[in-house]
């Protein structure tokens, strides 16, 4: 069936409800847009759902959401999971309370227990709760820093992580078997409540929670002796971050915590923000202005289902804010718990690191400096979650700290997902610290760029929407395979790590080996001088991703060799 008789059932089918069938008829003379919402089903990646919410089958809305969830039962009933259950949360997004409604109500058809927060919770917090619960899996309805017409649905398994394979892949064929809504159940949740399969999870869940964030401190008597002086400027950029991070930080001994106050409420609008992504220089405005008002030492911002932190720090000298990239934030938490933990004598027998393949390479540096593994992932925290896992089953490794790039890190195994939270609570120990010692953030990051090298790390993405656009990234990737680059931005290209075929290639002999991680649609290249790039189509989005890093022996000559590898790569694309 072509898409525009989809459309036109969906037009005519009492099925829909009438806002919908509504909806679709003030489209009917914009051929483009029907055939970009019918074209195909909303994909169901490796993690789960995320697009813009509206009517049609390649959106977002209850129907979508439902067919998803279906597929999701199947699953779960096929594993004897429907005691364990499914814990259910959601963020501050348009239209996040309801899908995660309709995502209980079709998993207590299929006889499956679940577990709804009763308001919004970061994502973390989900993650903490299958396990604390005993669940088979989980679902938080998010599109996390996207846009906000944007929302999705994220699904987790029994380990509290992002589902990794061989869940991924058989979750994914039970959601494609589900090709039409007469095999989509759901029920009403007054009967559901009343079969015992409808649970709500309430605020004391949160003291649970909470707890296991406070025991990732290392000195609280730091936060103590500097808390009185120092000042935290805060925005959870309306979504969820506002109660729990305000929480920890008064628990923790923090005075002087400044709110923004325009965007202290959870609005799924995001009306003072476009792009609510703490990545976003925009976003920002609010909290600097406020900062600067009341002499801040340190600026923070999460997005809306609260995984990821951006941070601002004072430099002392020129009295600016500095904006810290993921890779530097992560960098100055990781440090500390490494070095303050070697100082107590409660560093672990085996301690580990893991970060994903596109992250930093100072982690290296540093594991190697505290004498600590360092394990590489794909991307994608789920894969640092499935890690915690691995390391406890084997009992290789301990975790000590896991992070990407894109603003994400996790301390402790409580979770199995970047916290937003937790790093919040971190960051603000570090810089009591170092306010202890005279030091802002900006000295403790320049002193350690002064020891381990200058590193900086660029992204560049590339949007291409629509079957067009599908089929573009595609063929990229095919000529980047076929025919791959011995240059770079004037760096010879060393080697090329193929996770598609599972190959890394070295281009000066010619000798073939294995990656040793698991199929992934991504291509690395290893580039002279401790260079590198690596380009990989987007899992949840139409884009495509350009990461680059380099290292340099001043600020200035790092970020000179970053714009001109990413310029002169660009101009090759």
């Amino acid at each position: 069936m072509g898409y525009r008789e989809i459309y036109d059932a969906w037009c005519t089918d009492g099925y829909f409800d009438a806002s919908v069938r509504a909806e679709l008829a003030a489209i009917r003379d914009d051929e483009k847009e029907i055939e970009d919402r019918f074209y195909r089903r909303l994909e169901f990646g490796t993690g789960g759902l995320r697009g813009v919410i509206g009517a049609g089958t390649n959106r977002m809305n209850i129907y979508t959401v439902r067919q998803a969830t279906q597929g999701l039962a199947n699953y779960i009933v096929s594993q004897k999971g429907e005691e364990k259950g499914v814990a259910i949360a959601y963020d501050s997004r348009r239209m996040s309370p309801e899908f995660a409604r309709e995502t209980a109500l079709c998993l207590n058809a299929n006889g499956i227990k679940t577990y709804l927060f009763e308001s919004l919770r970061p994502t973390p917090e989900l993650s903490f709760a299958v396990r604390e619960l005993g669940c088979i899996s989980g679902v938080v309805i998010t599109a996390s820093h996207n846009p906000r017409e944007y929302n999705g649905y994220k699904v987790y398994w029994e380990d509290g992580a992002q589902i990794t394979p061989p869940h991924d892949r058989n979750i994914l064929d039970e959601v494609e078997k589900v090709t039409g809504f007469s095999q989509v159940k759901t029920m009403d949740e007054d009967e559901a409540r009343a079969l015992g399969l409808f649970q709500v999870i309430g605020t004391s869940f949160d003291d649970r929670y909470l707890e296991k964030l406070e025991e990732q401190s290392i000195h609280p008597e730091m936060i103590r002796e500097a808390a009185k002086e120092m000042k935290i400027v805060y925005t959870p950029l309306h979504g969820t971050g506002n109660i729990p991070v305000r929480r920890i930080l008064r628990e923790l001994g923090f005075a002087h915590v400044y709110v923004v106050e325009e965007q202290k409420e959870p609005d799924g609008e995001f009306p003072t923000v476009a792009y609510p992504n703490p990545e976003d220089a925009k976003a920002w405005e609010l909290a600097l202005k406020l900062a600067r008002k009341v002499d801040a030492d340190i600026v923070l911002a999460t997005d809306p289902d609260a995984d990821r932190l951006g941070v601002c720090a004072k430099d002392a000298k020129s009295g600016e804010y500095v904006s810290f990239t993921g890779n530097m934030s992560g960098m100055l938490i990781a440090e500390y718990i490494l070095r303050e933990r070697t100082k107590m004598g409660t560093m672990p027998e085996n301690p580990a690191l893991v970060e994903t393949i596109v992250t930093t390479d100072m982690a290296k540096a540093i594991a190697a400096d505290y004498h600590t593994a360092l394990i590489e992932v794909l991307t994608g925290f789920k894969y640092i979650g499935e890690q915690i896992r691995l390391f406890e089953e084997q009992k290789s490794y301990d975790y000590l700290f896991g992070l990407e790039e894109s603003y994400g890190c996790l301390a402790g195994t409580y979770a199995r997902d970047k916290d937003a939270c937790v790093a919040v609570m971190l960051l603000c120990e570090a810089a009591a610290y170092y306010k202890t010692k005279g030091k802002t953030l900006w000295d403790a990051m320049t002193d350690m760029y002064e020891k381990y090298g200058y590193y900086r790390e660029g992204l560049k993405t590339l949007t291409f929407k629509g079957i067009d656009g599908a089929k573009k990234i595609q063929g990229m990737m095919k000529e980047q395979r076929e025919d791959p680059p011995k240059e770079m931005g004037g760096y010879q290209v060393l080697a090329v790590r193929d996770y598609k075929a599972d190959t890394r290639k070295d281009m000066v002999t010619g000798e073939v080996s294995a990656t040793g991680l698991p199929c992934s649609d991504v291509l690395y290249y290893e580039l002279s001088d401790g260079a590198w790039c690596c380009v990989r189509p987007s899992g949840t989005e139409p884009k495509i991703k350009f990461y680059f890093g380099v290292r340099g022996d001043s600020l200035e000559s790092a970020e000179e060799k970053l714009e001109r590898l990413k310029q002169e790569f660009a101009a090759e694309m």
